[in-house]
């Protein structure tokens, strides 16, 4: 279950994967909802969108107390240029700041507009785009699509282009 200096672990990796999976989720959720004008659509993305937040916001703190207690991360793979350790470690670190971002907004938007009562059924729609977290939730969404799309990226490049082991020791274990 725990990381080797040269693998990640079977926790490590189930969290990574559901994390991916969520966070992928949540943007596409979130752009529905962002962008449709029928409320029915909104309605519908929402009610996805807030209890998946609520799974990431659990599964995030559980990945952190996870690092920071029980487990540690593998050495970098052989080889690759010290600018590249450096921009993995910062898009790491922007990721877990986004979804804290997004998190944080996400929650003072539901508060101040009493989405999840609407989402129950037991008020009418709010509108969200004049409340003032939805800045930051907007381009917080859309800066969290691109880091993806780069570390995703990163991690094709590293297995089909330089052929090393920095996907397949997430994936894999080995």
């Amino acid at each position: 279950m725990k990381s080797t200096a040269e693998t990640y672990g079977g926790m490590a990796r189930l969290i990574h994967w559901a994390s991916a999976l969520l966070i992928i989720t949540l943007v596409g959720s979130g752009f529905r909802a962002g962008f449709a004008t029928d409320p029915e659509v909104k309605l519908s993305a929402w009610s996805v969108h807030v209890p998946v937040a609520v799974f990431v916001l659990l599964l995030t703190v559980f990945r952190l107390i996870w690092w920071l207690r029980f487990d540690r991360k593998p050495g970098p793979v052989g080889g690759v240029p010290a600018w590249q350790e450096t921009a993995a470690h910062w898009t790491h670190r922007a990721l877990y700041l986004l979804i804290f971002v997004m998190l944080a907004s996400g929650i003072a938007m539901s508060v101040m507009s009493g989405l999840p009562d609407a989402i129950f059924g037991t008020a009418p729609m709010p509108e969200l785009a004049d409340l003032p977290p939805r800045a930051a939730h907007g381009i917080g969404g859309r800066l969290i699509a691109a880091a993806i799309l780069l570390h995703a990226g990163a991690a094709i490049y590293h297995h089909l282009i330089l052929k090393d082991r920095t996907l397949t020791r997430m994936v894999s274990g080995r």
